[in-house]
């Protein structure tokens, strides 16, 4: 497991900056700073307010007295090996052979990163965030499922294991839910339909399942019934969360949901057998096939845009298709490792070669202007290899006031070459709102839609504006500073300038 995880941590990259990575750390360094972010402190507070991850991290941080960086970088190594743990847990109580184990689990290992259809979602991110953390206890919750539910602990000295397994499925379900409400309600959904699928009565299995099936669906009906009224402004901010809508999605997007069911379908339709993994293999299937079915079912009926209210796709109910990639990827790698690789040295080596090559250059493709292994320090050393935004946010967090207030084009995540690196978490100074992560923040906070939607406004066209018209709707929020593109014309005095931008106090 720890050669597996240092080689999918080397594989798959770490930008511990980046996309959902920079919505998180800025609130785990403001709970070690309550100074960080004076102006704009509700875009990095609260949010989070149902989940103890953000101070856990902090609390490892301060006990330890390692930074931030280095304490999440340890905190993703981490992860990354319970969940390869937890996968070879499954995959040993699903599979007799040593070649079905590996393969199991070495595919995961090569997968880690793999997107999860249109979901905008990925098996393990290559930064630290809660599903960091939900989602090896998610695994470990289906291993005590397992356990307990088993045939062969059923009688005797195995009681003893069935009540292991039942405080371990309870214990890591808890963790789940207080690192990631969402992801641990899922994850409980999982293991009641599990404990369904393995259930040796075909009465329990197919009644069961309907049920289960039918409450998701009655509860996915009662939620726009009690949801609060929404502003027009929440409206436009949830609707600009396309990934929401399987409305909005491309063929292909849906062929990340048909094929997985497809293939756990083909294994959910194998015969129950005790004793050799069988029943475990095929009670794993019928869960996922059955989870991310009644998960499309609830996505098409009541996650669309024209529902008066949006609670449901606020819910995200194709996030369970997390936990239905994860076995998909399992059951592939052990029919791969088995079947195809055996015991050639040559086959695996080759087979996962090309596997972590095409990794790496999917990671390559989306970061291509900054380095693949992003460790700490390398910013405060003033990397030459980091790309110009990075290094000029960098340069901020170094001479800045604490309290300055900056403007940059609300869009600057999606810049040629900015590599959705966050603001905060790198210049650790308040901002402006801007239009991607901070939308994802409305969509849990609605009360700051107006506040978004005003900063929006007033960062439009930055680059492009004269300085009067800058001055004229900057001044009203505070803004001492902004970063415009290198070719912007200001006569504001430019303290730092790269390649690709520039830093300029307001006068």
């Amino acid at each position: 497991m720890t050669a597996l995880t240092v080689a999918a941590v080397l594989v798959h990259g770490y930008h511990p900056y980046a996309e959902d990575g920079g919505v998180y750390l800025p609130e785990i360094k403001r709970l070690l700073d309550p100074g960080l972010y004076p102006s704009g402190a509700e875009f990095v507070v609260g949010h989070l307010r149902y989940s103890l991850f953000a101070p856990m991290v902090a609390g490892l941080a301060r006990e330890s007295r390692l930074s931030v960086e280095v304490v999440v970088l340890l905190v993703h190594g981490a992860t990354f090996w319970m969940t390869l743990f937890a996968a070879w847990l499954l995959a040993a109580r699903c599979f007799v052979s040593r070649e079905a184990r590996g393969g199991a689990v070495a595919l995961l290992a090569a997968w880690m990163t793999l997107p999860i259809a249109g979901t905008s979602l990925m098996l393990m991110d290559p930064y630290v965030t809660a599903r960091s953390v939900s989602t090896p206890l998610a695994l470990l919750a289906l291993v005590g499922a397992l356990e307990f539910l088993l045939p062969q602990f059923a009688n005797g000295e195995g009681m003893m294991d069935r009540r292991r397994g039942l405080a371990l499925c309870c214990a890591a379900l808890a963790g789940a839910g207080v690192m990631h409400p969402l992801m641990g309600a899922y994850a409980l959904g999982s293991v009641m339909l599990l404990a369904v699928a393995m259930s040796p009565s075909r009465g329990v299995r197919v009644w069961g399942t309907v049920g289960l099936g039918l409450t998701a669906v009655a509860m996915a009906a009662g939620l726009p019934i009690a949801a609060p009224p929404e502003s027009e402004i929440y409206q436009r901010v949830m609707l600009t969360r396309t990934y929401w809508f399987l409305s909005e999605w491309h063929w292909y997007e849906w062929m990340g949901l048909v094929a997985p069911l497809a293939i756990l379908s083909v294994v959910a339709m194998g015969r129950r057998r005790d004793g050799d993994g069988d029943a475990a293999r095929v009670g794993l299937a019928r869960m996922a096939a059955a989870a991310g079915g009644m998960a499309v079912a609830v996505a098409v009926m009541f996650a669309r845009t024209g529902m008066k209210t949006h609670l449901v796709a606020r819910m995200q109910p194709l996030r369970i298709f997390q936990l239905v990639y994860v076995v998909m990827t399992l059951l592939v790698g052990a029919w791969l490792g088995e079947r195809v690789l055996q015991r050639r040295r040559l086959r695996w080596v080759a087979a996962f070669s090309l596997l972590a090559g095409a990794m790496v250059a999917t990671d390559r493709m989306t970061f291509p202007a900054s380095r693949h292994l992003e460790l700490p320090g390398a910013l405060a050393w003033g990397d030459s290899a980091a790309n110009p935004f990075e290094r000029a946010f960098a340069w901020i967090s170094r001479n800045t006031p604490k309290d300055a207030v900056f403007a940059l084009d609300a869009d600057y995540i999606t810049k040629p070459g900015e590599d959705a690196q966050s603001f905060r978490a790198i210049a650790e100074r308040g901002v402006l709102p801007d239009f991607s992560k901070d939308g994802g923040v409305v969509t849990n906070k609605p009360e700051l839609a107006a506040e978004w939607l005003e900063g929006q406004a007033a960062q439009a066209r930055l680059d492009a504006e004269p300085d009067a018209t800058r001055l004229a709707k900057l001044r009203p929020f505070g803004v001492t500073w902004v970063v415009l593109a290198r070719s912007a014309a200001t006569s504001f005095a430019c303290e730092y300038a790269n390649e690709a931008v520039k830093v300029c106090r307001l006068p």
